[in-house]
């Protein structure tokens, strides 16, 4: 198929993309390299936003199928401009939806759950808590009845590839830096659960989708992990970390706990990948000192926006 990956530079179209060149499909990147200098990969490459219809628009009729994964991500992010996240993460995909008749695959996320103590399947009640999750919800809705599935994500871990920015915001990836640089992790509360991830599970799982003909909400995680026992693991990478726990509330209420028995069923999905190996991945970058500068804000979505904020009115975001 001609395969159309737009946001395809970001974290997860890193290691899709690679997935993708290793098959007998036909690759085309759309992104804004809004966190990116350069796109360095041997693939077709094309710059643009994905609010410029008439720039995307030959793209989608060249191709078979499009992974969607362009996005502003993360709470703290989106809520930087609103207006700008429903545009990018809401509004491009019910245009999609209304031009494309091929098959789609799109990035949504398990934060759409909210806080809750059961575990969730896709028939759960949502309950988002954030513009990035309302948004997420929404373009979810424009998909209903389409050639789509639709993969809510648990949170990402991981080395993807070598040449997409690494994202040092993601709970397993930010204790590993902060073990590896302080030798020590604070944790607020502790209890809170998150369905874990890690980036190339999630690449290979859009790229076997793109195989079969179901349709469909499904949720992907490997495991459930209480972030007190995350650090813990982590700890085990780095034996004389010390882990320092507090009971002040913290800010992020997100509390919830997935099922991904029906991509296990149905789509025959599992997550290869384990956490002590993402952590490893992490360890490794840090040993070698292959990232100079983890408090460079452009490992993190928010830190990045934030000081670039008039990015935001320039570029669609991809999905990282």
């Amino acid at each position: 198929m001609n395969v159309l990956v737009v946001g395809g530079a970001g974290y997860v179209g890193g290691s899709l993309v690679d997935m993708l060149s290793q098959t007998g499909h036909s690759v085309r990147v759309y992104d804004a390299l809004l966190y990116e200098e350069s796109y360095r990969k041997p693939v077709d490459f094309v710059y643009g936003d994905v609010r410029d219809a008439a720039r995307l628009l030959p793209h989608l009729r060249w191709a078979d199928a499009v992974v969607w994964l362009a996005a502003l991500v993360g709470d703290g992010a989106c809520a930087l401009n609103p207006e700008v996240t429903v545009d990018i993460n809401q509004e491009s995909v019910k245009w999609l939806a209304e031009v494309f008749d091929g098959r789609v695959v799109f990035m949504s996320t398990c934060s759409v759950y909210g806080a809750q103590d059961a575990t969730l399947d896709e028939t759960s009640s949502i309950g988002p808590l954030s513009a990035y999750a309302v948004t997420k919800l929404a373009a979810e809705k424009y998909l209903e009845g389409k050639n789509a599935i639709v993969f809510r994500l648990g949170t990402l871990f991981g080395v993807g590839d070598h040449y997409s920015r690494i994202r040092l915001d993601l709970v397993v990836n930010t204790l590993t830096v902060r073990a590896h640089r302080e030798g020590h992790i604070s944790i607020f509360g502790g209890d809170q659960f998150r369905p874990l991830l890690h980036v190339s599970d999630a690449a290979q799982a859009v790229l076997e989708s793109l195989e079969v003909s179901n349709t469909g909400v499904f949720n992907l995680h490997r495991q459930n992990v209480r972030i007190i026992d995350l650090a813990y693991q982590v700890r085990n990478h780095f034996p004389d970390m010390a882990i320092e726990r507090s009971d002040v509330a913290f800010e992020d209420s997100r509390n919830y706990r997935v099922s991904s028995d029906k991509a296990q069923e149905e789509l025959r999905f599992k997550a290869e990948r384990s956490i002590d190996q993402g952590i490893e991945e992490v360890k490794e970058l840090l040993d070698a000192s292959r990232i100079r500068d983890v408090d460079n804000p452009r490992y993190t979505n928010q830190a990045f926006l934030t000081t670039f904020n008039t990015h935001l009115h320039y570029a669609g975001g991809a999905d990282r």
